[in-house]
């Protein structure tokens, strides 16, 4: 191949990949770990994310980025989330421990897209399955029904455990996994109920009836909340911003 035909190419490529660089969102400034360019979570929302993820940065430097947007630009979900995490430099320099959670909710038009990316220094602590099983347990049920703020809580307070070592990622597959297998016995054992409660023909309070309440206890066991337990924070600043770390196409998605 001539000389030329090779300088043509390669600049036929730089002039694509910057244009698709420049469809990335800028870092930004001054630096937040929450970005709702999409603005589908309320002020006192985003702030409480903030809060709760510049703790935790602070804490173990670990830097998780929620980003929304209101299109992805042409990329698929996860090459818009490794270009992100590149550009902005989330997570530490040598450590690369940043975890981007993207966002495309759901319009008229197209389907609402996920995608949790963890840096090439956390890809270990949060595997792809790991990462899948967050987007199909944690987000998307609670997406299904907008309630954006709850799915993208309940995903950053699984992410922090993992990353902090309070379980494993195998020990967040099994639990997720008996969670789901509990299902058809509780849909069996509610429809045993109903079907005696009916034919006694009595009519108590169902409120006072304990059989009842346990069931509703075992419901509220097996339910999508994706959390293992309340993380609170006291706010803090992320005056220090984005480290430089790298991400090397680890990770998992879904769609809704």
């Amino acid at each position: 191949m001539k000389l030329s035909k090779i300088i043509f190419l390669a600049g036929l490529f730089l002039l694509n990949f910057n244009s698709f660089a420049q469809n990335i969102p800028d870092k930004p400034n001054p630096p937040r770990l929450v970005n709702d360019f999409a603005e589908i979570l309320t002020v006192r929302e985003k702030q409480a994310l903030e809060n709760k993820l510049v703790t935790f940065s602070n804490e173990t430097s670990t830097q998780i980025a929620i980003v929304t947007v209101k299109s992805l630009n042409g990329y698929d979900k996860a090459s818009f989330s490794f270009q992100l995490g590149e550009k902005w430099g989330v997570g530490q320099k040598g450590s690369d421990n940043g975890i981007i959670i993207l966002v495309k909710p759901k319009t008229r038009q197209e389907r609402g897209q996920v995608f949790v990316a963890p840096g090439y220094g956390l890809e270990g602590v949060v595997p792809d399955a790991t990462a899948k099983k967050i987007v199909e347990h944690d987000m998307l049920p609670l997406f299904k029904r907008s309630e954006y703020y709850s799915g993208l809580d309940a995903a950053t307070n699984t992410l922090i455990s993992l990353t902090k070592g309070e379980f494993t990622a195998t020990q967040y597959n099994k639990a997720t996994r008996k969670k789901s297998s509990h299902l058809p016995i509780l849909f069996i054992l509610i429809a045993i109920f109903f079907t005696i409660f009916g034919r006694s023909g009595r009519h108590r309070s169902m409120g006072h009836n304990l059989p009842f309440w346990m069931l509703l206890g075992m419901m509220g066991g097996s339910s999508n909340s994706g959390s293992f337990g309340d993380f609170s924070s006291g706010g803090g600043s992320f005056g220090g911003g984005f480290g430089g770390g790298s991400f090397g196409g680890g990770g998992a998605g879904g769609s809704w």
